[in-house]
């Protein structure tokens, strides 16, 4: 590889253009790219799903599938990655520049340990040999990790420990460059700072250079010294992190940087007067209840046991209630039981004390008493790929709730109903198509639908944008505060995110270590917090303004 000079860019992408060939025909996904990149500098890429980001960063190591043409030309460290021979371009995959891929549970192998994993590359790249072990316990460290977990299995880890596992696998050979792809997806935002942190620091101890791609601006406000912002497969805007920010000049960027949530601004709260007026309205729901909730849990426990036979406390004596018409947002680190407490309020898990109510009355613990229960109380889940079955059309997704709960008889009309309360109008557009012939949103929107076809009362949705680009979930919330005004639906809405919660809820619950620390109504819990998780909670969120976060502010 040619040595690189002060003036050789670590990474320099000239008119790059990438085209995929499809059974449509060709579909342009880049356009007259122009990055660089010198080492011990961070590059940003910003842009929604489809914008073209993941395939500039596949590019960087020629790892697009043999159905795209790329034209122009990648310099790796002044070698153009695109003429390099096969035994080359090996060569220099992880030891000169490695990817961080988004989804490390699904970029993990699940039937290896983790420290097999972070040695493949050192064995395959490096002459360490009998060394591969004690570099193995190096990266774990370097990653804040015990070298104990390198026997680990991924699902033994948490969300932000499995993505510190890519990270060591990135760092195994030493590389010059790291692409990472959306590494925080999904994270908790305590978590999420850390993996920045702990990306930050790795530039600027070892003068590394970063690219990282994301969707969110403030992601890349606390990572990134610049940002290029793509749309529709162009870079629409290039420059410094803060000025793209604070003075967008494109409309896409504008977009972007307006679709985020920020605490305190009243421009971010989605609630309405018109929106809350319908709190505590049901048609008879909550009446049974003195507190007028319709869903409530009431010093409810759940206990497992750990791999040791110990008891763990997953949800441990939660009172937490949702009102007809109110939208409760649960919020909380990864693994503080809000999932388990989702699940015991579905009656899917059974509790170990405790009850739950539903309209002042005990969950019934028959089969038929839950089904009718689970009309009345339908689940949205994170992930709209996997809730849907890849085979089913929209119209066989939506309608498998009204089928189970008897309503044959006026299916489609309750399946046309359920799409236009989504928002997919015409619903006959729609109805034929399978999950992957539609976007992400339009997808949440198909499963927000199946929910809304069983006429429930409430709806507890479990990350219910997490996945989705900010402008789209934006839509997405909009589309549930107008199923609460039009439907005057109740919702608990499970969340990491606490710009959501400010955004849609009324109320707001904190949940650690399986216990809920502080709830009230959103304006106060978020703006005037009282128990220091919260605090902690929020002074980890990301700000898509300033750079403080590199200053060490």
């Amino acid at each position: 590889m040619a040595p690189e000079t002060p003036e050789t860019p670590l990474l320099r992408l000239t008119g790059l253009g990438v085209t995929y060939r499809t059974a449509g025909g060709e579909v342009p996904a880049v356009r007259d790219v122009n990055l660089t990149l010198r080492a011990g500098e961070t590059l940003g890429i910003a842009g929604e799903s489809g914008s073209g980001k993941s395939t500039v960063a596949m590019s960087v190591l020629r790892l697009l599938p043999k159905t795209a043409t790329v034209t122009g030309e990648v310099h790796l460290d002044g070698e153009d990655v695109n003429t390099m021979r096969w035994g080359r371009l090996r060569a220099v995959r992880w030891s000169a520049a490695s990817i961080v891929f988004q989804g490390a549970m699904h970029a993990l192998n699940p039937v290896r340990t983790v420290g097999e994993q972070i040695a493949e590359p050192i064995r395959l790249h490096t002459t360490a040999n009998g060394a591969t072990k004690d570099r193995v316990a190096e990266l774990l460290r370097q990653v804040d990790l015990p070298p104990e977990r390198a026997n680990a299995y991924p699902h033994e880890l948490s969300g932000g420990q499995k993505q510190r596992v890519m990270i060591a696998m990135a760092l195994a050979c030493e590389p010059k460059l790291i692409v990472a792809d959306e590494p925080t997806t999904a994270l908790d935002v305590v978590v999420q700072d850390q993996v920045l942190r702990l990306l930050s620091d790795l530039v600027a101890q070892r003068g590394i250079g970063l690219v990282m791609i994301s969707h969110d601006l403030g992601v890349l406000a606390q990572t990134c010294e610049r940002v290029a912002v793509m749309y529709r497969g162009e870079v629409v805007e290039e420059g410094p992190s803060g000025e793209v920010f604070d003075n967008p000049r494109h409309d896409h960027t504008r977009a972007l940087a307006a679709a985020i949530h920020r605490i305190g601004d009243p421009e971010s709260r989605m609630v309405t007067d018109r929106d809350t007026a319908v709190i505590g309205r049901g048609a008879g729901a909550g009446d049974s209840d003195p507190d007028g909730e319709i869903l409530a849990a009431r010093d409810l426990v759940v206990t497992f046991r750990d791999r040791a036979r110990q008891v763990v406390r997953a949800v441990d004596g939660v009172d937490l209630g949702v009102r007809p018409g109110e939208i409760v947002a649960l919020v909380g680190q990864s693994g503080s039981g809000k999932t388990t407490l989702a699940r015991t309020l579905l009656g899917l898990q059974k509790p170990t004390s405790g009850s739950v109510l539903f309209d002042g009355a005990l969950l019934p613990t028959s089969m038929s008493g839950l089904r009718a229960y689970r009309r009345r109380v339908q689940l949205v889940l994170q992930d709209p790929t996997s809730a849907l079955n890849p085979r089913h059309t929209v119209y066989e997704a939506v309608a498998e709730g009204p089928r189970i709960h008897g309503r044959g008889d006026e299916e489609r009309d309750i399946v046309v109903a359920a799409l236009e309360a989504a928002e997919l109008r015409p619903a006959e557009r729609f109805l034929s198509r399978l999950p992957h012939e539609l976007s992400g949103g339009q997808r949440q929107r198909v499963v927000i639908a199946g929910a809304v076809a069983c006429d429930p009362s409430v709806l507890i949705a479990d990350e219910p944008v997490a996945s989705l680009d900010a402008t789209v979930r934006n839509e997405i919330l909009a589309l549930l505060l107008r199923l609460r005004r039009d439907l005057g639906l109740a919702a608990l809405v499970i969340t990491h995110d606490l710009g959501l919660a400010w955004a849609i809820a009324d109320r707001v619950a904190v949940m650690r270590q399986g216990r809920i620390v502080e709830q009230g109504p959103v304006e106060t819990v978020l703006l005037n917090p009282r128990h220091e998780y919260t605090r902690s909670l929020l002074a980890a969120l990301p700000t898509p303004s300033t750079s403080a976060f590199r200053r060490g502010v």
